[in-house]
């Protein structure tokens, strides 16, 4: 535990950036793995409005620095591809 009253608020902010950054990284890790079934279930229209919903959160995380921007055009160009393939 920390000893400095500047210490003790610094741990508390980073409980809190922390919290944040895990619940914009659990509804990422959702919103993906949801395009993700339906284009392994190949179904076009789920797979393409899962794309649109998709894509501002995984903008939402790299904007906040959850994952960093090049993580976020990456995961954007193979949800874009998978989604393609399907015809």
């Amino acid at each position: 535990m920390p000893i400095k009253k500047s210490a003790f608020k610094e741990l508390r902010k980073s409980e809190k950036r922390r919290a944040r950054n895990l619940a914009v990284k659990s509804t990422l890790k959702k919103a993906v793995k949801a395009v993700r079934k339906a284009t392994a279930q190949k179904d076009k229209t789920k797979a393409a409005e899962g794309l649109k919903t998709v894509i501002p959160v995984i903008d939402r995380a790299a904007r906040k620095g959850v994952i960093k921007r090049n993580t976020a055009a990456r995961l954007k160009s193979k949800l874009h591809a998978a989604v393609r393939k399907l015809g």
